[in-house]
């Protein structure tokens, strides 16, 4: 009877077992078709030299080497890291700003579509739309200035406009997550903070961003992950110039794939990039991984 037993436990674990997989195995052919395969494809193009017509030629670390000592896509990838540098802190505390009295409102759905709109607009269009308020004939940023200025074919000027259009598409983004974990926090623990004397910056500095650090985390990690992946706007604004000012390395990827027919070498920069975000949330992480409580 103990072995009957024993044997119908292990076939109900089984089938339990097999269950499992049977409902993970739609999610396993996802990653698998769109995550893994392509990562395979790209590693495979990059020791390939392909001109989109003719024949593939594998050709080693042929590619690898003309990447590494391009100096223009070092200075895409130089580019990226400053526009990273300037978006992520900006947006990340007017998202706090914005956040902190949307949480305390009651409702506020309106106006947190209206934050987050720009966001789910397409970033070709909030391109072109911006292209156009920069204008330094008609736009309406001059006019409003009453001068001209070109803010998107002076140099100086070029990059920090291109960062302040990202910074409007994303900052409502990040207000909706820190909406999200100011609501978390349990209202004892403010009111425990407040009979302590933490009020204005020192109930921001000392209870509400320490609360705060899992939500910190998640926003700086994808925002500097959406950074990396800028094109859309950057190709409606500038095409990369002045003088390759703004070329963020998804414009140097895209150019040196389809522009100049060298997808293998494209493949070895899409790498680099995976390596350089993977370094920078690595980074992240252990910063955070000991200052971070995801239970109030």
């Amino acid at each position: 009877m103990a072995r009957v037993g024993s044997h119908g436990v292990k076939r109900r674990e089984t089938r339990r077992a097999l269950t499992g997989y049977a409902l993970l195995l739609p999610s396993l052919i996802g990653v698998g078709c769109f995550l893994l395969l392509p990562i395979a494809v790209v590693a495979w193009l990059s020791l390939h030299s392909w001109n989109l017509l003719g024949p593939v030629r594998f050709v080693g670390l042929r590619n690898w080497r003309a990447v590494l000592g391009d100096r223009d896509f070092g200075h895409a990838l130089l580019v990226t890291l400053v526009l990273a540098a300037i978006v992520v802190p900006v947006q990340t505390v007017l998202g706090f700003a914005v956040a902190t009295p949307l949480a305390r409102r009651r409702g506020g759905t309106a106006l947190r579509v209206i934050y987050a709109l720009p966001w789910m607009c397409a970033p070709v269009a909030v391109g072109v739309v911006w292209q156009w308020l920069f204008a330094p004939t008609g736009g309406a940023i001059d006019a409003l200035l009453g001068r001209r200025i070109e803010w998107l074919s002076d140099p100086a000027l070029a990059l920090p406009s291109v960062a302040a259009v990202s910074i409007w598409s994303n900052f409502g983004y990040v207000a909706l997550f820190f909406v999200a974990g100011l609501r978390a926090i349990p209202q004892e623990i403010l009111e425990a903070g407040t009979l302590d004397g933490a009020s204005g910056w020192r109930r921001v500095r000392w209870v509400l961003l320490p609360l705060l650090r899992p939500t910190m985390f998640f926003v700086l990690v994808t925002g500097v992950l959406t950074v990396f992946q800028t094109f859309d706007s950057v190709y409606a604004l500038t095409r990369g110039g002045p003088g390759n000012r703004t070329d963020v390395v998804a414009m140097r990827i895209f150019s040196e794939a389809f522009d100049a027919a060298r997808p293998g070498r494209a493949a070895v920069m899409a790498i680099v990039v995976f390596v350089v975000m993977f370094a920078i949330t690595l980074a992240q992480h252990r910063y955070f991984r000991n200052r971070t409580a995801y239970e109030y």
